[in-house]
């Protein structure tokens, strides 16, 4: 797009022992320190979890856990330990020093894992944990096809309270649910749909968690990348992952592209800022699996850029 800048945004920043199939979900502890993410379509399915230093360097490798099932997204507990995350079927919880998984409510009934599975997923500032399905029938035709002798996508929205209540917040339509993230002042909630290239907006409740008022946002069918994870920085810009496109792209709240982050890895797949000022944003990244795959791409590994005009907040933690 022109007038838009585009910034380097370096080398692959550390390097997995083993290159992950489909880096996803990192989430940053400052407490202590850490980098938390997974890998849900490795062979088993795996946790990272990774020291950094003062000055942001990795602490030796990360510790690995393997995963019982395929895990797509995890977020912190508030005054608890471990994590909620989506698995393959629903909502569980897990233990960070085993990588036991305990079940929380399975959403989607087993004969189904072959129609839909869980993808991406967040928490909001009243801790509740929202997370989004893949209709896997429409993901298996092709980023951008033809949905004509197919229907609706019967990907939905669903919203985990601290209760254990259980809420259907979109009923179907989506393809591949992505990138959940609110902005600063907690109106605005926006939303993903990788495969339909498609970012919305939604005016958000926080007291009761309802979400209104639909609107495209962003619209990249026309264009390229599947806009994947993203986190809002301070001022409410928004941090694409953008899948096939070896960049995260920057939008404004109204959705000007503002500049681009290019990395030497086609597929960014998720963000989070980090640091101890939350200054410095991760992105994790997914191998490129395509035959003609450029043999120099680094994806597979995890990435980080400190810009110099921007800083983000921890993410919000599960209240339960």
């Amino acid at each position: 797009m022109a007038g838009v800048k585009s910034i380097d945004g370096g080398a692959k920043w550390y390097t997995c022992r083993e290159r992950m199939v489909l880096g996803e979900a990192p989430i940053f502890r400052a407490s202590d320190s850490t980098l938390h993410w997974v890998d849900p379509l490795s062979e088993p399915a795996r946790l990272y979890i990774l020291q950094v230093d003062e000055s942001g360097s990795p602490v030796g490798e990360a510790r690995v856990l393997d995963l019982e099932d395929s895990v797509t997204v995890v977020c912190f507990r508030k005054d608890k330990p471990g994590y909620i995350a989506a698995y393959y079927q629903g909502v569980c919880f897990i233990d960070e020093q085993t990588g036991k998984i305990e079940v929380a409510k399975e959403i989607i009934p087993t004969d189904q894992r072959d129609i839909l599975r869980f993808n991406d997923g967040g928490v909001d500032a009243k801790g509740r944990f929202w997370l989004g399905e893949i209709d896997k029938k429409v993901m298996a035709l092709g980023a951008g096809a033809s949905l004509d002798n197919y229907g609706t996508p019967k990907g939905r929205l669903w919203r985990y309270d601290p209760d254990g209540s259980l809420h259907l917040m979109i009923e179907g339509g989506i393809i591949s649910g992505n990138g959940l993230a609110w902005s600063p002042d907690n109106k605005t909630m926006y939303f993903n749909d990788s495969t339909a290239f498609l970012v919305w907006a939604y005016d958000f409740d926080l007291e009761t968690g309802s979400i209104s008022n639909r609107r495209l946002l962003i619209d990249r069918r026309t264009s390229f990348g599947e806009p994947d994870g993203m986190v809002v920085d301070t001022a409410g810009n928004i941090w694409i992952a953008m899948f096939g496109s070896n960049r995260v792209m920057v939008f404004a709240p109204d959705g000007r592209h503002l500049k681009d982050i290019t990395l030497p890895a086609r597929n960014p797949t998720c963000t989070t800022w980090g640091g101890k000022s939350f200054d410095t944003l991760y992105v994790a990244s997914a191998m490129d699996r395509r035959l003609n795959a450029n043999a120099e791409d680094e994806g597979g590994h995890m990435f980080r850029f400190q810009p110099t005009d921007a800083r983000g907040q921890p993410k919000y933690e599960f209240n339960g």
